[in-house]
């Protein structure tokens, strides 16, 4: 008499691990570059980019926007990611947002200065458009 085993295949299930993503930064083309890598990883989410540091603090305050994740550009005029950072992080409704450095830049000494500000991560940006895809992929599923 044939023995019989059930199997049963369950499929990779990808939970997001956040839904709602700003990027700040003021440059355009690495804004589309951004929003191509991220939604290739996942289409659910809700993805926001602005390119001012100081309106997006204004709308965080207002409770306009609520992302459960920022990346953040260091280089930008009128309010740099360093000052929008260290703002977010005096703010008691605000503080908890995990912040990550999205930037150009691999100079130890800012890398050491983010963190200490209150950066969650430092993620110098990739020239490769998978490698970006890699990290995205690493952090939000």
């Amino acid at each position: 008499m044939p023995i019989f085993i059930n199997t049963f295949i369950v499929p990779k299930i990808r939970f997001m691990k956040y839904k709602n993503i700003l990027l700040i930064d003021d440059d355009e083309d690495d804004c589309e570059i951004f929003l191509a890598a991220i939604t290739s990883v996942s289409e659910d989410g809700n993805y926001t980019v602005k390119n001012d540091a100081r309106e997006a603090l204004n709308q965080l305050e207002k409770g306009v926007l609520t992302p459960d994740l920022i990346f953040l550009d260091l280089n930008m005029p009128v309010m740099n990611g360093t000052q929008f950072l260290s703002e977010v992080k005096k703010r008691e409704h605000l503080k908890d947002i995990p912040v990550i450095i999205f930037s150009t830049s691999s100079h130890p000494d800012i890398i050491r200065q983010s963190m200490t500000v209150g950066a969650y991560d430092f993620i110098t940006k990739p020239s490769d458009f998978n490698q970006i895809i890699r990290i995205f992929e690493s952090i939000i599923i």
